[in-house]
């Protein structure tokens, strides 16, 4: 049975139907709580609860750590981009844990910045080492992956696009809201992960909305590549990709073609000029609501709202 776990920044606290026990424990980061299971079954059936709403919770997820996202994971989301689902690798990227923010914190645009979009993602949270050479199999993945949280990946695409690197457009302090809850999954929970549903709203219209049926790479597949050079440590995060309904937008083909022979400044302030137009990035005020959870509501990774704030 699942154990949704949450964090003020005065402890860890676990979720019941009705209400929240604290964690006894003396962990401080999410690798040291994942050790301490003992505590996490006490909290549990623990019959001292408080009402959940009485918290202010930070993100499970603590920082530091090591944050790897995929990328174009979603057919989805490769198709829209003007892509082939069938030919896209499996690659990666990293981000800073520095980017690491609360569920209900405000997500801040840099001065700089004029192009921000949302990546609602699901999170792979590890509770167990996973040295460079690890066997990964759908048989021992529960034994690596011990839980999961809703995560989106803010993007400055103006930043981003032009310096072919993902790094510093996605690394701003608040853009990688985590959270509310990091859900503790079993190894037959784990099974449904297929069944969960990703959506993300701003200003409540639904901006996306799909099932990981729509995920190219799944996590057994993933972890099989990133094994191969990455050493994974317990509490470490991995973002698992995006579907369609982000607000950048693939140019039509021919646009696309003509826009391959200009020279670099040119091809991308033309990009820009007319991203520029596009209403659907994140403006000033915003509020973006995210979650994931199986359409029957038995596994439930939470809802974060957050608010967008330009810099001065």
């Amino acid at each position: 049975m699942s154990i949704s776990v949450l964090r003020t920044t005065d402890g860890w606290w676990v979720s019941t139907p009705a209400g929240v026990a604290r964690v006894d424990t003396t962990a401080t980061s999410t690798g040291e709580l994942l050790a301490d299971r003992a505590a996490l079954a006490a909290a549990s059936v623990s019959t001292r609860l408080v009402p959940a709403d009485s918290l202010s919770l930070v993100s499970p997820v603590t920082a530091p750590c090591r944050v790897v996202a995929q990328m174009t994971n979603f057919a989805s989301h490769v198709t829209d981009a003007g892509g082939d689902p069938d030919t896209v690798p499996l690659t990666f990227f990293r981000k800073s844990s520095g980017s690491i923010s609360g569920p209900f914190d405000e997500v801040i645009r840099p001065a700089h910045v004029r192009l921000l979009d949302y990546e609602v993602e699901i999170g792979l949270v590890f509770g167990r080492d996973m040295p460079v050479g690890t066997t990964i199999t759908a048989e021992n993945l529960a034994d690596y992956v011990a839980g999961l949280v809703v995560t989106n990946d803010i993007s400055a695409r103006d930043v981003q696009l032009p310096k072919t690197q993902f790094y510093e457009g996605k690394s701003y302090p608040t853009f990688t809201p985590v959270g509310p809850a990091l859900v503790l999954l079993d190894a037959d929970e784990l099974q449904r992960f297929t069944e969960l549903r990703l959506r993300l709203s701003v200003n409540g219209e639904i901006r996306q909305d799909m099932t990981v049926a729509d995920m190219i790479y799944h996590p057994v597949q993933t972890l099989q590549a990133l094994t191969r050079f990455q050493h994974i440590a317990p509490g470490d995060l991995l973002l698992t990709g995006t579907p369609v309904g982000t607000a950048i937008s693939a140019p039509p083909k021919p646009v696309e073609i003509i826009g391959s022979l200009l020279p670099a400044a040119t091809k991308w302030r033309l990009f820009f000029k007319a991203q520029a137009k596009n209403r659907k990035y994140l403006q000033d005020g915003d509020v973006i609501e995210a979650s994931v959870a199986t359409d029957d509501g038995k596994i439930d990774l939470g809802r974060q709202r957050t608010v967008v704030r330009y810099a001065r």
